[in-house]
């Protein structure tokens, strides 16, 4: 914090995940390559659509005694230092592609919409129900915790909020932030986006009380679909998005969640000008809408970690804190 000196708030608190299992899909990809953290494609389980019929909706499967152990074990280590709590995150994202596209391979999920529509759409209602079926589960079993507070929601950015009004414990998902994107089809038409992808995403974000949408796919391409979420509030603006026209799309009305390409962190000597005019041009471009900024996906920093601090400096300089 004092160091960093970026507008992360640490909180009192200890938080202690579920120890849980969850079932596949029915079918599970097998991956190739990965190791040590590599890249790696997959060889997908769904040849056909007829393998349809091996498909069953996930179940979870809690361990209580073991979960309880874990939080009476922090308990014991932090004794009154910090508040341990039970919260777990369940899913990451809820918008769908991720799991079709492992179950029916990426190629063949952009060619099905040509060659197989209806089978495409009956998938994706499959998977729809089964991503609805699970907040039932979670939220009528108690299991959800409320992230209107400092919890990292959507594709970056904080939960806090005053109009969810979730209650600390059991709350449900209409008094929670939701998440979808879509970044898989980031190579199909607005038009595809809009028949094959986001009609089955809305029924989920209709179970939100405020939403997020996008991670890494430029969203200016398809925003008067994306417009259409339910509940909408923070909208990401990738390194990929066209940031003058997500400007005008998005105006005072959506937090406009700026992430700015992280290479600029990557070097072992930071090319500070260029951050600096990269960071000027948000600051022109986006007067009269409401700002974030998220610098994410940082893995090296170019072996040297006060990049990120100077990054942060050169930041508040240039965005004047506002």
């Amino acid at each position: 914090g004092q160091e960093m000196r970026d507008d992360r708030v640490i909180e009192p608190y200890f938080d202690v995940g579920h120890v849980y299992q969850e079932s596949d899909w029915g079918l599970q990809e097998t991956r190739i390559g990965g190791e040590q953290g590599g890249s790696y494609t997959w060889d997908a389980p769904m040849k056909s659509y007829e393998d349809m019929a091996k498909l069953r909706f996930p179940r979870i499967e809690v361990d209580e005694p073991t979960t309880q152990a874990r939080i009476e074990l922090a308990r014991g280590v932090l004794g009154d230092l910090l508040e341990v709590r039970l919260r777990t995150g369940w899913w990451w994202t809820l918008g769908l592609t991720w799991w079709a596209a492992r179950l029916r391979g990426l190629e063949p999920l952009m060619l099905d919409m040509y060659d197989h529509p209806e089978e495409l759409k009956r998938l994706m209602a499959f998977l729809r129900d089964g991503h609805l079926a699970k907040l039932d589960y979670l939220e009528s079993h108690g299991l959800l915790a409320a992230n209107d507070d400092g919890s990292y929601v959507g594709s970056g950015g904080f939960g806090y909020t005053k109009e969810l009004g979730a209650a600390p414990e059991k709350p449900r998902t209409g008094q929670m932030w939701g998440f979808c994107e879509s970044q898989e089809t980031v190579g199909i038409s607005p038009d595809m986006f809009a028949e094959f992808i986001f009609p089955y995403q809305q029924p989920i974000l209709q179970r939100f009380g405020l939403n997020c949408y996008g991670c890494c796919e430029p969203l200016h391409l398809r925003w008067d679909v994306i417009a259409n979420t339910p509940h909408l509030r923070r909208v990401s603006v990738s390194p990929w998005a066209d940031v003058e026209k997500m400007a005008q799309q998005l105006g005072d009305r959506f937090i406009f969640s700026y992430k700015p390409n992280p290479s600029d962190l990557a070097m072992p000597v930071m090319n500070e000008e260029v951050v600096r005019k990269r960071l000027r041009r948000l600051r022109d471009l986006t007067r009269g809408c409401c700002v974030e900024v998220i610098m994410k996906d940082n893995h090296t920093l170019g072996g040297g970690p006060k990049n990120a601090l100077r990054w942060v400096e050169i930041a508040r300089e240039e965005l004047g804190e506002r």
